[in-house]
This record gives structure tokens, sequence and C-alpha cells, in this order.
């Protein structure tokens, strides 16, 4: 197991891409583990740009991205059917440059896929296997990534969410980084960089060797973690609770480790549903992580920001005006109750002994309020 190369590639990377260690560092993950990453922001916040850096970098790969419009048809991803073959009554699909044959795969606004793509998408995404008609290949994708500005409300399009283990803000740099992400921007335009290459076989050596990782000694407390995110309203079902070892064990690679510890536990920050989740992902898994000595840590284990008392008090001040306010309909009501469970989660993970008996008082008498008012 060398992960030196691919390491060259994620430092090379993050100099390159100002401010997006946290999604590069998750995008080494999810190549190791062969799992997709979905990343969730507005236009020009590098989502594409990451991906076509990270291909430059593989020597023998291709790169296959696409823009999804509501009226995306199959052949614009798959490819059209071989007129050659057709003419022969042989229902074949000509892949050459389409996503069937890329080694990374970039879906940008994803959920506007419909519903004439769905099914197949779903398929490829899960089972790396394209299915059309009595055609049946192995797709030898290494990676895919899913990118939009928004995340999905349609029950079909949350299944494709879903088909993405790790989900990723990003936005746009602070302005104190502007001035370096034009200057190495510039410079990117000027192609005077240079990117270090990895094979497609190194990364596929990488993926084999992630599926040998020994998870016995972090099992226990993996599993304990997921009863709390279950708790806390994240979405994990059993097919992702086998699937999410596989990011676990990418964190013990690039670590240069062949079994898992846990610290390795950081990837779960990252399987939140909706944004109001992720810092009630962020202290549950930082409590375990928080007083760890591990040798070999991955740098994005190290503990996160915690809740902001005073974030958290200011909101719950506006439930209390909008209540006060009066004349709330069923789908306010529905939703600042919502808002509330949340503020409660996250106030639940405050070190501050006083300031969460304080935020859990005002907490309770919001709920009094409610039952009084709705």
């Amino acid at each position: 197991m060398n992960n030196t190369k691919l390491h060259e590639v994620l430092s090379h990377l993050k100099a390159t891409f100002v401010d997006k260690e946290e999604i590069i560092d998750l995008m080494g993950v999810c190549l190791v583990a062969r799992e997709n990453i979905f990343l969730l922001g507005p236009p020009g916040t590098a989502k594409s740009a990451l991906v076509r850096g990270l291909s430059d970098c593989i020597s023998d790969g291709t790169n296959f991205e696409y823009l999804f419009t509501r009226f995306t048809e199959p052949n614009e991803i798959f490819g059209p059917f071989d007129i050659r073959k057709l003419k022969e009554g042989d229902l074949v699909t000509n892949t050459t440059g389409m996503l069937p044959e890329a080694s990374l795969v970039f879906l940008d606004e994803l959920f506007n896929a419909n519903s004439a793509i769905l099914n197949s998408l779903l398929m490829v995404l899960n089972e790396r296997i394209f299915r059309r008609g009595r055609e049946t290949r192995a797709i030898p994708a290494l990676m895919f990534v899913g990118a939009s500005n928004q995340l999905p409300e349609e029950e079909a399009l949350e299944a494709l969410l879903d088909r993405f283990l790790i989900r990723v803000v990003s936005d746009n740099v602070s302005f104190e980084s502007l001035e370096q992400v034009a200057k190495i921007g510039w410079k990117r335009e000027q192609g005077k960089i240079d990117a270090p290459q990895i094979a497609s076989d190194d990364v596929r050596e990488l993926q084999k060797a992630c599926k040998q990782v020994e998870l016995d000694a972090i099992r226990s407390d993996y599993l304990s973690v997921i009863l709390e995110l279950r708790n806390a309203g994240v979405k994990v079902s059993d097919r992702k609770v086998v699937k999410l070892q596989n990011l676990i064990a990418a964190s013990a690679i690039l670590s240069g480790r062949n079994a898992a510890q846990l610290s390795d536990l950081w990837v779960l920050r990252y399987v939140w549903d909706t944004e109001d989740q992720i810092e009630i992902l962020a202290g549950i898994i930082d409590k375990r992580l928080e007083n760890l000595t591990e040798e070999g840590r991955h740098p994005q284990s190290q503990v996160g920001q915690k809740a902001d008392p005073e974030q958290l008090a200011k909101e719950l001040d506006e439930i209390q005006t909008t209540l006060e306010s009066g004349g709330i309909g069923a789908d306010e009501q529905l939703k600042l109750k919502e808002n509330l469970k949340l503020i409660q989660a996250r106030a639940d993970w405050l070190d501050d002994e006083q300031k969460r008996i304080f935020l859990k008082e005002k907490i309770d008498g919001i709920w009094k309020q409610m039952l009084v008012a709705l």
C-alpha cells in the first residue's frame, strides 16, 4: 500500500484551490473508498474546477462532466445507439467519450435529472452497472461527484442524493483569501501549474487495500455513533451503515494504516441530509474525538467548531417573535417545531453548562408557548 502519489495529488490541489482543503480531503477519501461525493453550493465556487483538477492528475484517466437540465436525455449521458449495429437489429450504445467509459464523472445540477434517466442513473451510481435494454456493462469510474445549488425536495430525487455518501458545502472564499484566489487562478489560466500524476491502476490498488482494512477495533463505537445519528433524526439506512465503513477504511489508508481507529469516524460529520444537520453531526462526532491522543490521525479528524450559544439564543428569539406575531399557518407551525428541535439538539452539545441550562430553559418556555399559541 503506497499512498505517496495520492498525497502529492491532494497537496497539489490544496495549493491550487484556496480554502478548499476540507473538500479535497473528502474527495481523496471517496476516491480511495470508491464512493460518491456531493457538493452543495452556488455557481462559481470551484466545484467543476476541482473535479477537472483531480482528473488532470490521473495520467491515463478521462473526465466526463455534464450540466443537467429538465430536458436531458439518456443519449446525452450514456451515448447514442450505434447506428451500424442498429441496422443489424441490435440495440448497442456507442459510449465513446461518455459516462460509461470515464474515470471521473461530474454531474452538475444533479437534481434536474428527469424520470427518463433517473433509474439508469441510480443503478450506475449504486452498483456501477450500466443497463439499457438487453445491454449490461460494468462502469469503470473511480468516483462520481454530484453538485447542485440546492437540496432535492421530491422523494424520487432524494433517492438520488442517497447515492452520495458524503455531502459537503462548497462556498465562496472569505474576502481575506480573494487575493490568493486571484493570483493562483491567473496562473492556472496561463497554464503555469504542473500537476503531479497518479495512474488509474495506482488508485485501484488503494481501493483494493481499502477493502482489507481491519475495522473490528472500532465497530462497537461506530454502531454507537450510528444510533446517536438516528436518534438525532439523521437517516442512516442499513445499506448505508455497511457502505459508510468504506469511508472509515479509506481514512485509515490515507493515514498510512491498515487498521481503523476511533479518529477515522470523522468522516461521519458529512452524512447530513439537510444543512440544519451539519452542526448537529459535528457536535456528535466531535464529542467522540475531542480527547483522543491517537497517533497517525487524519488531519480532518481534529475537532471542529462548537455550536455558538449566542447564535442559538438569537434563533430562539426569532422563533419567539414569530409565535407572538400570531396568525401562523399549518406549514409555518411545522417549520417552527422542526427548527426548535434542531436548536435543542445543537444546544445539548454545548460545553458551557451555564449557557446550556439557560438555553434549555428558554427552549422549554417556547415549547410551552407553542402549546398555548398553536
